[in-house]
């Protein structure tokens, strides 16, 4: 069944024009990078997930939110870290110089340390800032695996309507229509949508998994920004500023 298939695909393609073999050729190239994005995607998005939930688990299991900037443990540069550090080290700079190199000497927070409620609304808005970034570098990929999953069936319907004006066109000139005549050019013209539809039905499942393993991710950023600036606030603003 399998090589009975391919084998017509294949006739249908020598057969075809060389718009239609240009289009099939595209759609190929352009499945190539598709399914290059979605393994590359896969493994960074599963790489992420698991290093979110150790950072996770490290910084909010400490009795100070930031012994963990503190003791300058190797980073894996993950999104979650990325945001931790950028708060950590504007919640540092708001500090007296003080305190500051005391933290920083012993390695360990908990210090007598204040910010006021204006110091505090800077380290949430960058915190806010990290996270949109680091959001968009955690969608970067997605729109090009759905670029290619949109435009490989349209580029078949293209190739095969064209295939279908030409099949038209050459029936006028011999001014006669058989099936003889007409079935093989039919034939070549549709190899084109069947390509397309062969890229795009796997490519469309791909991308709602990876969507989700998105989605996922975004939402675990969102709940721990929201916790690392909750226990900021708690450790280190001033109480007459709440």
């Amino acid at each position: 069944m399998v090589e009975f298939f391919a084998n017509s695909l294949m006739s249908g393609y020598l057969q075809s024009s060389a718009m239609g073999r240009g289009i099939v050729l595209i759609q190929l190239l352009g499945s190539v990078v598709m399914y290059t994005m979605i393994i590359g995607k896969w493994r960074e998005l599963r790489g992420i997930q698991n290093v979110s939930r150790r950072v996770t688990r490290d910084v909010m299991g400490e009795p100070c939110v930031l012994n963990h900037y503190l003791n300058r443990r190797e980073s894996e540069h993950s999104p979650i870290e990325n945001i931790y550090w950028s708060t950590c080290d504007r919640t540092i700079k708001q500090l007296s110089p003080k305190t500051r190199d005391a933290m920083i000497k012993n390695g360990q927070g908990g210090l007598p340390a204040v910010l006021t409620k204006h110091e505090m609304g800077l380290v949430k808005s960058l915190a806010e800032h990290a996270l949109d970034e680091e959001s968009i570098r955690v969608e970067r990929g997605m729109g090009v695996i759905a670029t290619v999953v949109a435009l490989a069936p349209m580029l078949g319907l293209l190739g095969t309507v064209w295939g279908v004006l030409d099949a038209f066109a050459d029936m006028g000139a011999a001014g006669s229509a058989t099936i003889a005549t007409m079935a093989p050019a039919i034939s070549s013209a549709l190899v084109t949508t069947v390509v397309g539809l062969i890229i795009a039905i796997p490519g469309v499942a791909m991308h709602n998994v990876l969507m989700s393993m998105v989605r996922g991710i975004l939402s675990a950023m969102e709940g721990f920004e929201d916790d690392l600036v909750g226990r900021i606030s708690l450790e280190y603003q001033e109480e007459r500023s709440v």
